[in-house]
C-alpha cells in the first residue's frame, strides 16, 4: 500500500539511499530541502520537496511531518542541536499515531581503545557507558522512545558503520592515508572493529520497522565487523604499498581529528531483537568487496 514518507535529511547518504528504496517500492517520497542545489537534486531523483530548515524555518517541517504517514528523521547535524530538534518533531506528532523513525548510530557506545580490540559487544537495550562525544544523541533517542508514550509510533535504528555504492567510510579513508603518507594506514595495533551493515540490507530493516516496528523499540543492523588493520592490508594489496601503523598524534595529522578518534575505537553490535522481532536478515557480508573501486582508487593520488 502506497503512503507519504518524508525523509529529514534525503540529500545524505543514508536518507538518498532510503529514498531511492521507497520510490522504487512504490512509496510517494518527500524530502526537506534547505537550499537550491538540494532541491534541484532531490526533483531531479523523484523526490517532492519540502523546502525548510530545522532551526530558522521549521514550521514547513512540522507540517510536512504532520501531513506524512512516516517520518523518516537521517539528518546529520551536530550531536548537541539533535535533542531539541527530535523534541520539537515529537512534540508537534503526539497523539497522532503516525509512524516517526530517529537514525542513530552505534557511535553512542564506541569505546576508545587507540586501536586495540574490545571484547565488549552490545545488544539493543545492553546497558553501555555512553561515548561523552554522543550524550546528546543518547538523549535524543531517549526522547524517541518515550514519545511512545504519548500516541506516537516512534522508534530508533541504530546502525554501526554503513557501506555500499558512495559511501565515504573507512575503506575511503584508508585510500586517502595513502595520498598523504605513501602507506595504508591504521592506528595501533589496528585491531579496534566496528561492525557494519551494508546500505540496502539497512533499508530493507527501514521497510521492516515501517511495516511491523513496535512503539518505543531500538533496532541495531549489524551483519557482520573487521579489524582496521584488515583493511589497511587490502588496500595494501590492492595498491602494491606497504602498511604503516600511527600513533594517535600522527593519526590526527593523517586523518584529522575525528577521523582519527573513529578509526581507533570500537563499537561493537549484535541485533537479536531486530532478526527475532523483524525477521530482518542482511545479505551482503563482505565489507572489502568495495577495495579496488575506481572512486577509491582515485582517492590514493590526491
Amino acid at each position: 500500500m502506497s503512503q507519504n514518507i518524508f525523509i529529514i535529511g534525503a540529500s545524505g547518504f543514508v536518507g538518498s539511499m532510503l529514498a531511492r528504496h521507497f520510490l522504487a517500492n512504490g512509496q510517494r517520497v518527500l524530502g526537506l530541502a534547505r537550499t537550491d542545489s538540494a532541491e534541484a537534486a532531490l526533483r531531479t531523483a523523484g523526490i517532492s520537496v519540502i523546502r525548510g530548515d530545522l532551526d530558522a524555518n521549521v514550521a514547513p517541517v512540522l507540517a510536512a511531518a504532520r501531513s506524512a504517514a512516516v517520518t523518516i528523521y537521517a539528518a546529520q547535524v551536530a550531536f548537541e542541536r539533535e535533542p531539541t530538534i527530535i523534541r520539537t518533531l515529537c512534540e508537534a506528532l503526539a497523539g497522532s499515531g503516525k509512524t516517526f523513525i530517529f537514525l542513530s548510530g552505534s557511535g553512542v557506545f564506541m569505546q576508545r581503545t587507540g586501536g586495540a580490540w574490545s571484547s565488549d559487544s552490545f545488544a539493543e537495550d545492553d546497558p553501555f557507558v555512553p561515548e561523552p562525544l554522543a550524550l546528546p544523541r543518547v538523549e535524543a533517542e531517549a526522547i524517541v522512545r518515550a514519545a511512545a508514550e504519548h500516541g506516537l509510533r516512534s522508534m530508533v535504528i541504530r546502525p554501526p558503520v554503513i557501506w555500499g555504492p558512495g559511501d565515504n567510510g573507512p575503506v575511503a579513508s584508508v585510500y586517502r592515508s595513502v595520498a598523504v603518507t605513501g602507506a595504508a594506514c591504521y592506528i595501533g595495533s589496528g585491531l579496534a572493529a566496528y561492525s557494519n551493515v551494508h546500505s540496502a540490507d539497512l533499508a530493507q530493516l527501514f521497510a521492516l520497522v515501517v511495516e511491523r516496528g513496535q512503539a518505543g523499540a531500538l533496532y541495531h543492523a549489524a551483519a557482520g565487523e573487521i579489524p582496521y588493520r584488515w583493511i589497511a592490508e587490502a588496500v595494501a594489496r590492492d595498491l602494491g604499498v606497504k602498511t604503516r601503523s600511527l600513533t594517535m598524534d600522527e593519526a590526527t595529522e593523517v586523518f584529522g581529528p575525528f577521523g582519527a578518534l573513529l578509526l581507533s575505537a570500537c563499537s561493537r553490535s549484535r541485533d537479536p531483537r531486530t532478526r527475532s522481532d523483524l525477521g530482518w536478515l542482511p545479505t551482503q557480508f563482505d565489507f572489502l568487496s568495495q577495495v579496488g573501486e575506481p572512486r577509491l582508487r582515485a582517492l590514493a593520488s590526491l
